[in-house]
């Protein structure tokens, strides 16, 4: 069996065409250094290195194992460069599932400050609904996923990072925008504006207003994926819907027809959480995103 010694004792006698210098930069004795040669060369049933009192020569086929060698010890070097960027928190690829209530409001103020607190992130970003999301990461096809809390997550732990609650979009002439605070019970269902179902936040908003499902909600015959939307269309004076805290500022800009009131239910309303399979192994750096994310979250909260 050919060691990594062996191998590294040749390479430093064929850059040196000296045995001593050769086991002085290897930090051993010329003798063991010569041993562990003379076993490989028998191992291999060649000659290496034609060896005089005045030089040293290497072989035509010494010359092939010394070139093999040298690839074998450049894999070595990427495989403990790798594992080396792998100590450094978020230096790696790191594939992030997000759902599309969360990605386009929860980017924009997280990314600057990831870019400039740890300039080598990788981060490819997927964009879809929870199920999907939890089935990629249950596969091992995403590394990790945002999604809102609470939703069935088999076999997954989660890492928490923040609560919000949601707020009332209602048209700015209607009697709702008169109130400091609606319930969901304040509202005629026949006006409420939701997204299609398989939006966990449709779930979260009828869960929040304690609006059993089974309710009859004029939402069921619009078809929509888009929170903007739902916006526009309460702009409108079609109706009224529930939008997460995170997104008023993007949602609402530019829009003067509209008003924001509190709901009443008490919050927070959603939870938002990485998930992962327990033996994901660079869960330090998922902590060290989670910390950020919470952080600029923070700042933008008190803007």
């Amino acid at each position: 069996m050919i060691s990594l010694k062996q191998l590294q004792y040749i390479l430093a006698v064929a850059d040196s065409l000296h045995f001593k210098k050769a086991s002085e930069n290897c930090h051993i004795s010329q003798s063991a250094l010569s041993t562990a040669i003379h076993t490989l060369e028998q191992h291999l049933g060649i000659q290496i290195f034609e060896r005089t009192t005045k030089k040293v020569l290497i072989t035509p086929l010494g010359y092939q194992v010394i070139q093999h060698a040298q690839t074998v010890w450049e894999h070595i070097h990427h495989i403990e460069q790798l594992t080396e960027q792998d100590k450094t928190p978020l230096s790696f690829p790191l594939s992030i599932g997000m759902i599309p209530t969360i990605a386009p409001y929860l980017l924009p103020k997280v990314l600057p400050s990831l870019q400039s607190t740890y300039p080598e992130a990788q981060l490819h970003i997927e964009e879809d609904q929870s199920k999907t999301l939890v089935e990629r990461v249950q596969q091992g096809r995403l590394d990790t996923a945002v999604i809102a809390l609470p939703f069935a997550c088999d076999g997954l732990f989660t890492l928490p990072f923040w609560q919000e609650d949601f707020v009332w979009v209602v048209p700015i002439q209607s009697t709702y925008a008169q109130s400091s605070h609606l319930s969901g019970h304040d509202i005629d269902m026949n006006q409420l504006l939701l997204l299609n179902d398989g939006h966990c936040l449709k779930d979260h908003i009828l869960q929040a207003c304690q609006i059993k499902q089974s309710a009859p909600i004029k939402s069921q015959s619009i078809s929509t994926h888009s929170l903007h939307t739902l916006v526009e269309m309460v702009a409108c004076g079609l109706g009224v819907t529930l939008i997460p805290q995170m997104a008023q500022h993007t949602l609402l800009q530019g829009l003067s027809d509209i008003r924001t009131v509190p709901l009443a239910e008490a919050g927070p309303h959603r939870d938002l959480s990485f998930i992962f399979r327990p033996n994901y192994a660079r869960l330090t750096s998922l902590e060290l995103l989670a910390t950020l994310f919470k952080e600029n979250l923070n700042q933008a909260a008190l803007l």
